[in-house]
């Protein structure tokens, strides 16, 4: 493997985003496509420290130290990727449901969702129903994933769901649930399609609900 992409997978591992930034400038320098920069050093990178994460060798400051690495890297990366139209695997929306205004654990997902190489719409927290379909149906969404971290909130997912079958959407998009209180029961009961007890895992079930590497 050439030794610049080594090196910067390395950086985005440890979190050393200056190092991050200057090696991507250095990999570009070297005529190395900016996709290959992506598939073969952010994403592996990423991908190491998603197993740490689940391991328990990684806590969550490592991971957005990680992510900040990562974002440095992308954020060079991204005009030139934007023209090109690189294949992404796949688009989701995200958000914390309503009436919850907890954020970590959806942001998490949401930096390791695209350090695995999704299009992530982030609608932030407090989320209500309708605002998830419009952007479902603008960015023509492929996953829709939900958070909550209260109890309380949790039933605005079905909410969610039942809206998306009003709106004739349900079979176009799959449906990710989790958050520290919610199950696979729970998704199994209100009819999500996935759920991730972490943002590793998050990125494993997107990629199996959408049958992509």
């Amino acid at each position: 493997m050439n030794e610049t992409l080594n090196a910067l997978k390395e950086a985005v591992i440890v979190g050393n985003a200056p190092k991050a930034k200057e090696l991507t400038e250095k990999a570009l320098a070297e005529n190395i496509p900016a996709k290959q920069i992506l598939d073969e050093a952010l994403i592996p990178g990423m991908t190491v420290v998603g197993e740490k994460f689940k391991n328990n060798e990684y806590y969550v400051p490592e991971v957005l130290i990680a992510a900040r690495a990562m974002y440095a890297a992308l954020d060079i990366l991204r005009p030139i990727l934007s023209k090109s139209e690189v294949e992404t695997k796949g688009t989701v929306v995200i958000g914390t449901v309503k009436g919850d205004l907890h954020d970590i654990g959806k942001n998490l997902v949401r930096m390791m969702l695209e350090g695995g190489g999704f299009k992530v719409v982030d609608l932030g927290v407090d989320v209500a129903p309708e605002k998830f379909i419009e952007a479902i149906k603008e960015h023509n969404a492929n996953i829709l994933a939900m958070s909550a971290l209260l109890t309380t909130t949790m039933p605005s997912m079905k909410v969610t769901i039942d809206a998306l079958k009003s709106a004739g959407l349900r079979d176009k998009v799959k449906v990710m649930v989790g958050g520290a209180p919610v199950t696979q029961q729970w998704a199994d009961e209100i009819g999500a399609d996935g759920y991730a007890p972490d943002a590793a895992s998050a990125v494993d079930k997107a990629k199996e609900l959408l049958g992509v590497n």
